[in-house]
């Protein structure tokens, strides 16, 4: 017996043909869907959250445009600003009232100035 093992050749082995066939499968299958895509793609000119509403109700006619979303946006936020600074109730019968964010900050640190933060007198010690 030698040493020397059975297949010393340096040159690699041809390739197979199934693997040939399956680069070239793969190649006109890839042709194929490029080709589909291409000749059944139709780009629209208008996106569909733009187009015009069709059959919308109207508790939904502000998303039908663009211009009535940013129109409703607008009217929210002047809303939610006004709410922010003035005064008005929540719930009269509960007796909860808004502030303005200001008003209310200053009535918190009033009422919390001369307090000082509760501490045990002994504190449990870890043993």
């Amino acid at each position: 017996m030698s040493d020397t093992p059975a297949f010393t050749s340096t040159t690699p082995p041809a390739p197979r043909p199934v693997s040939l066939f399956t680069i070239v499968a793969v190649l006109v299958l890839f042709a194929a869907f490029f080709f589909v895509v291409c000749y059944l793609y139709s780009p629209v000119e208008t996106a569909p959250q733009n187009a015009a509403a069709e059959n919308m109700g109207k508790e939904l006619e502000w998303r039908s445009t663009s211009v009535s979303r940013r129109a409703t946006l607008a009217e929210v936020r002047q809303a939610n600003a006004r709410q922010a600074t003035s005064y008005g109730w929540v719930d009269q019968k509960a007796g909860v009232v808004r502030l303005p964010i200001e008003r209310a900050m200053e009535l918190t640190v009033e009422q919390y100035r001369g307090k000082k933060p509760e501490r045990p007198e002994n504190p449990p010690r870890k043993k």
